[in-house]
Parts: structure tokens; sequence; C-alpha cells
């Protein structure tokens, strides 16, 4: 199951090497550009987007690209980018990643991202996981978002899902003690399988008993809106790193 606000991802192997993949954070999806999305791609993304593919070997210059030095929060999954831009215009004091493999989405971003004058996020496309495992230091991200990832809702298909021990604990050793990884999702089974993920790995800590209480800052989404309308509750998680 496709959710165009909040891109599909899944999981990978270890990281403390090169992850021998079985599976990647994202799912391709087709989708042609509008107009108006092509023109934004092309006056745009040489300044705010970079393809993971084609970054240079080592960590992400955050800092130089954004032009000044300032906590760094990575939200995987930014879809059509309607709540990734208002996290941002919320937190102007953060440098505010988005990954995302779907193009149409990130042309949209960028879109809403020149039309509410953010200065303070940039884009890339492709996988999340390379990302984290080849581009982002060990402990230098305030924040990870994770917002209604595709929920592979057949029990056959959960081994795709991208919460799974090894993605928990590569999140855990990107994120700076104290940093958050904040996840939602509105499928029970998989929220069920998220807290019992993150609750096993030993470089995180709940911040709630459970589930965390539904942040009044985070946007209701249109599949948010839909999954109420259809019976079903969004969950929050909110897991903090503990020092070594």
């Amino acid at each position: 199951m496709t959710q165009p606000d909040q891109h599909p991802t899944s999981a990978t192997e270890p990281f403390d090497d090169r992850p021998r993949r079985t599976v990647v954070s994202f799912v391709h999806r087709g989708g042609r550009m509008t107009v108006g999305q092509a023109k934004a791609w092309e006056r745009r993304w040489p300044e705010l987007g970079r393809q993971v593919g084609d970054l240079p070997e080592g960590t992400l210059d955050a800092d130089r690209w954004f032009g000044r030095s300032a906590p760094v929060l990575l939200e995987i999954g930014s879809g059509m980018g309607e709540t990734t831009s208002l996290l941002a215009q919320a937190a102007p004091e953060v440098n505010y990643l988005a990954v995302e493999v779907y193009e149409p989405g990130l042309a949209q971003l960028m879109l809403r991202a020149e039309a509410m004058g953010l200065t303070n996020l940039r884009l890339l496309r492709g996988d999340a996981v390379v990302l984290l495992t080849d581009h982002i230091a060990p402990g230098s991200l305030s924040g990870v978002r994770l917002f209604f990832p595709d929920p592979w809702p057949k029990k056959k298909h959960h081994k795709r899902r991208i919460v799974q021990p090894s993605f928990a604990g590569l999140v855990a050793s990107r994120l700076a003690p104290g940093g958050t990884f904040h996840l939602a999702t509105d499928w029970e089974n998989y929220a069920e399988q998220m807290l019992a993920v993150l609750s096993g790995e030993p470089l995180l800590r709940n911040r709630f008993d459970g589930w965390a209480p539904r942040p009044e800052w985070r946007p209701v989404t249109k599949f948010e809106s839909r999954a109420r309308t259809e019976g079903r509750i969004s969950r929050d998680l909110i897991f903090e790193r503990v020092n070594d």
C-alpha cells in the first residue's frame, strides 16, 4: 500500500558493515510531474536537492549546504510535502533534511517551500538507508521522523517494513545523545511492532510509558483523516538516544 503524502519505506541489513541489501527504504512508484512541478525542479533542485546516489563519499556537509551551523533533523518519506513543509516552517532553528524517492513529491515540496519562503529545508532523493549508512555521521542528528510509512499490512509482507531491529540500530547510532526518533502509524499491528523493536534497541529509551500523546504540532495528513473515518487510530512513539 502506498501513501503519497508519506512515502513508503522498508528495512535493511545490519549497518556496521556495508549492508547486504535485500530490501530498500522505498517502493518504486510511477507518476509524471505537472508543468509547475517540472519548472520548480529545474528552478530549485540545484540549490535545494541532491541525489543520494550522487553524493560524494563520506559524511554529508550539512553546515555548508545550509550555509549555517544548526541542529540537523531528518524526515524519512516526505511524500507530497504538505506535512514536511509545515514542520520545517515551524522549526526555523533546525536544518531540516527530507529524504524521498518520488520525484513529483519532491517537486511539489519545493513549490511549497518556495511559496512559504522556507530557507531551512533541503531535499534528498533516494534510499534513506543508504543515506544514513554512508553519509550521516554517527551521533550527528538531533532527530529522525518517520510518519506513516508503508504498513505492508499482509503478514507475509511484514518483513518488508522499514522498522526492523537493524534499522532501529542504524537510526539510534546516528542520533546525538538526547536526540529523538519519532514515529507514527495508523496500523495497530505495525504500531505494536514499532514499539517492540524500538524497546529492544539498547541505545533508545521510550520517553513515555507506551504510546506518546499525539503532539499538537504534528499536522493531520489526509491519510490520518481517512484512517479516522475508517476507524483506525493513529499512534505516536517518541524514543530518545541514551548515552553509550
